[in-house]
């Protein structure tokens, strides 16, 4: 079975553990590892999308190329032009 380990000797180990930690104590770690790996589910999500959006940007950020071979940044604003108002 489980490196034989029977399923009698499980329960007694499970019986020893609960009466020295007791449940209350036990509940409280199961919480806590629950809430871990939620935690850590939820920062490989956050990674993945966040990887996602870098790739999305790098895409938008591609020089083109105009008739003329000039490359320019396709998310770059123009600038307005303000009238020179040296003398």
């Amino acid at each position: 079975m489980l490196g034989g380990i029977s399923i009698w000797q499980l329960l007694i180990v499970l019986g020893i553990i609960i009466l020295v930690f007791g449940t209350k104590k036990l509940r409280n770690v199961g919480g806590d590892l629950g809430g871990a790996v939620k935690g850590f589910k939820k920062a490989m999500n956050d990674g993945e999308k966040a990887e996602n959006d870098k790739e999305e940007d790098a895409a938008q950020q591609r020089v083109a190329h105009d008739e003329t071979g000039k490359t320019y940044d396709v998310k770059a604003e123009t600038k307005t032009q303000e009238p020179d108002e040296r003398k």
